[in-house]
């Protein structure tokens, strides 16, 4: 079996961070969201992975954060794309790649708690099982495997509707009048029909072709589609605050670690990883919390939910329930939380007069003022 993993886009929701960054390496607890979603392929045995890039700087980025996945034991094959033309698009110009393998498809910025081994193998066993001589002739093997779980604002998914004995009936993109609150999670499994129906549909009235679509094709074919509930939380990363409640949770599960210096006026309490040459000079970090290789941290707090990445500096500050992205310096400020700033930001309070909040901001910046 091959992975593809979607890390196109433009990111829109996350700007500005993601007007220089692709949204797929913003870090989660100091490792960017896509690397969890190689390393859960990796741990159910897919070892040659397809990563679809935008054709610009943040496809260039990906593939230098990622290189040729040797570092993850796999073999990266990366397939550009012009533009955001819709996930059945990907699978499309990934034909080349993937030929006629059964293959997993997973959205590069989403987390889930559950891994992909036990989803890939029970397709795998249901297709061996299925074309096992001692089984009877009307016996399916499963020609796609979609991972269901109930929504609160199904209008901004794929909904699945299922029947009462439990069959796929109808699948919708993003619909005004959601007749169900199922929504798609961003992995699935495909046999080669799949590349039937992407090439039989039409493109949505967002201009896109839609995977939804393509799997509504292959149910209308006759074709066996299987579904699992999710087990556990999924994250769709694509927004502030659910990137920060993705974050929660995944510090939630780190093990200590002391790597960096901690002088004799500091404290560390609960679950916190300090990393390698980070210093904390008279500093509080409250776990779980994560600080990144060679930032310091003098006279400051970090509080529960942290993350702050390399090379960062906070002076005479107070953070909690934050993300803070490498090479980024922080000085006199009290309180900062619920936050994510990006690289290489200075956010200080000088002390110059007249005193006044003096702001630079990009474009789709967002300020909260105390």
């Amino acid at each position: 079996m091959k992975g593809l993993i979607l890390s196109g886009g433009s990111g829109t929701r996350l700007r500005p961070i993601t007007h220089t960054s692709a949204k797929q390496l913003v870090p989660i607890a100091n490792k960017p969201i896509l690397f969890y979603g190689i390393e859960d392929m990796v741990a159910a045995g897919v070892t040659e992975i397809g990563i679809v890039i935008g054709d610009d700087s943040t496809g260039e980025e990906i593939q230098a954060a990622v290189g040729d996945g040797s570092q993850f034991g796999v073999t990266i094959t990366y397939i550009p794309q012009d533009a955001p033309r819709g996930l059945a698009h990907c699978v499309l110009i990934a034909h080349e790649f993937l030929g006629d393998e059964d293959f997993v498809m997973y959205l590069g910025d989403n987390m889930l708690e559950q891994g992909l081994a036990e989803f890939v193998d029970r397709f795998e066993a249901e297709r061996h099982a299925a074309n096992s001589p001692t089984l009877h002739d009307d016996a399916k093997a499963p020609n796609a495997q979609i991972l269901l779980t109930k929504v609160d604002d199904p209008s901004r998914f794929g909904v699945a509707v299922v029947d009462e004995v439990g069959h796929i009936v109808t699948l919708i993109e993003k619909p005004a009048d959601p007749p169900s609150d199922l929504a798609l999670v961003g992995v699935y499994l495909f046999d080669a029909r799949i590349h039937d129906a992407v090439r039989a549909i039409e493109p949505s009235a967002r201009g896109e072709l839609e995977i939804t679509d393509a799997i509504q094709w292959l149910i209308d074919q006759g074709l066996t589609v299987r579904h699992e509930v999710l087990h556990g939380w999924w994250i769709d990363t694509g927004k502030k605050d659910p990137l920060l409640d993705c974050n929660r949770v995944v510090l939630d599960t780190l093990e200590p670690l002391i790597a960096g210096s901690v002088d004799a006026t500091s404290r560390v309490a609960g679950r916190v990883v300090v990393e390698e040459d980070a210093e904390l000079i008279n500093s509080t970090v409250r776990g779980p919390a994560i600080i990144g290789k060679r930032t310091v941290l003098r006279n400051s707090y970090v509080g529960p939910y942290t993350s702050i990445d390399r090379d960062c500096e906070l002076l005479d500050t107070e953070i909690e329930h934050s993300v803070v992205l490498s090479d980024s310096r922080i000085t006199g400020i009290h309180r900062i939380q619920d936050s994510l700033i990006g690289k290489q930001v200075e956010v200080e309070r000088s002390g110059t007069r007249p005193r006044a909040t003096r702001l630079m901001l990009g474009d789709h910046s967002v300020v909260d003022l105390e």
